[in-house]
């Protein structure tokens, strides 16, 4: 890293782009806000939202102590992305399964962690019968369903349509909704939420 500039600014080509990237997705994956990063790490929380924004060149040692807390390494939170081809590989036994209430439907989120503020994406399973009821997200979410095989009836706000497979819907996220199976086999679908992104 280069030093920071004597008058304290620093100029855009100096600030290396993935770096505050890198620590907000770690920051965020952790579930920690900017108050908890900076007591954990020592660094000032104006610092550590400076370095996210890209608005600031931090030193190796601000550096270091930042990786410290985020239980990762200099070396992992310097590096560039252009040298990577893979960003993650999650195995079978690693990727996170939730199951609806009646326990018919099984999520798998394969979307990115880091993402799901903005977008969350689902593998979908429905046995026969089952129901998957949601509350409303947050305002502005559409959900995108696209049925690999069976058949989906969905309701959203009170309005009911039916999927097959090889199917697509998009529907209101922001009101009551549900999915259900109606048919005498299992369904299979891919689910993407989008959300709104939040208002800083």
């Amino acid at each position: 890293m280069r030093k920071p500039r004597r008058d304290g600014q620093a100029a855009e080509s100096d600030v290396t782009p993935s770096l505050g990237k890198t620590i907000q997705r770690l920051r965020k994956a952790y579930n920690m806000s900017l108050g908890e990063l900076s007591e954990q790490s020592g660094v000032a929380k104006s610092i550590i939202s400076q370095i996210e924004r890209n608005e600031t060149n931090p030193t190796i040692g601000t550096v270091e102590r930042l990786s410290r807390a985020l239980d990762t390494t200099i070396d992992a939170v310097l590096r560039t992305d252009g040298g990577e081809n893979f960003l993650e590989h999650q195995t079978r036994s690693g990727i996170p399964k939730l199951e609806s209430e009646d326990g018919l439907c099984r999520l798998a989120i394969i979307g990115a962690l880091d993402l799901v503020e903005h977008i969350q994406w689902y593998d979908f399973i429905a046995e026969s019968g089952g129901i998957l009821e949601s509350e409303p997200h947050q305002s502005g979410t559409v959900e995108h369903l696209y049925v690999l095989s069976g058949t989906l009836e969905i309701t959203s706000g009170g309005e009911t349509q039916v999927a097959k497979a090889g199917e697509a819907i998009r529907y209101r996220g922001d009101r009551p909704h549900l999915i259900r199976n109606i048919a005498d086999s299992q369904a299979h679908a891919t689910m993407v939420l989008i959300l709104r992104s939040p208002v800083d």
